[in-house]
């Protein structure tokens, strides 16, 4: 079998990518629109919806948006029905909504760690939960979870994240190991220090012109000696949505620069 550049295309595909209305999910849903996928989003409110309708429209992109918070299984069951019913069985899931709380583990609430684990790991078992038996009835799917370095790695003040980004890294595996036999493949992306507009006080010049002591950080951990851009993400999650992927199942993909396969520089 020859390959064919087209197996990279998602033309006649339905993506849902939960939390798309800007950010990581944002490029994540553009970069699929551009090879030809529908766009389903969701926000946990209107105003959110509304937003995201506007930014889609202004990209030229038209998205499909439902209100529902991610991690209201009843609500999330009831929002797939609808877009099955108005838009189409969902092909790809994007579990990309998250949130951090960075405090130290000591100074932490129970309540706030639960809800790091409630929106970062219960949430994507709710959503992949949900369209799962369209994709089983579909012939298959694709299922990718926004993972994190932490799933590897542990920080000071990320306790719950790291918990959480560990737990979806192995909910990737199972889901794959489970469901790999209806033809449903599903990897993760560990995203590494993006630069968003949430990042931006971190790397910005201090006082005397030089560099913010996170930013030189994480320079200096990282071989690329930058910091990575929602448009670096793009092309792993077009592979991992599309038929080039056929055969990778389970699979955590570091978009890093490098970063877990560093030491660091001898001092």
């Amino acid at each position: 079998m020859t390959f064919d550049i087209n197996s990279f295309r998602l033309d006649g595909k339905i993506a849902l990518v939960t939390g798309a209305v800007y950010g990581i999910g944002f490029a994540l849903a553009e970069s699929f629109a551009k090879v030809g996928a529908t766009i389903v989003f969701n926000d946990r409110t209107q105003e959110g919806v509304t937003q995201g309708i506007k930014a889609y429209e202004e990209a030229g992109i038209s998205a499909h948006g439902y209100v529902c918070d991610v991690t209201d299984e009843a609500g999330i069951q009831q929002m797939i029905k609808q877009v099955e019913a108005e838009v189409g069985i969902i092909d790809i899931l994007v579990n990309n909504a998250g949130i951090i709380k960075r405090v130290p583990m000591l100074e932490m609430s129970a309540e706030d760690f639960r809800q790091v684990i409630d929106v970062d790991l219960n949430a994507p078992f709710i959503v992949a939960k949900a369209v799962i038996p369209g994709m089983i009835k579909k012939g298959g799917g694709k299922i990718i979870n926004i993972c994190s370095m932490m799933s590897e790695l542990g920080r000071e003040t990320v306790s719950a994240y790291a918990a959480a980004k560990g737990g979806l890294k192995m909910l990737t595996r199972n889901i794959a190991s489970e469901y790999g036999q209806y033809n449903i493949q599903c990897n993760g992306i560990g995203p590494g220090y993006i630069a968003t507009p949430q990042t931006a006080p971190l790397r910005e010049k201090q006082a005397d012109g030089s560099r913010h002591p996170f930013d030189q950080f994480i320079i200096a951990k990282t071989p690329a000696e930058r910091w990575g851009t929602s448009e670096d993400l793009q092309g792993p999650a077009v592979f991992l949505a599309s038929s080039a992927s056929d055969f990778v199942n389970g699979h955590v993909l570091y978009v890093d620069g490098g970063i877990l396969a560093y030491i660091g520089k001898q001092p």
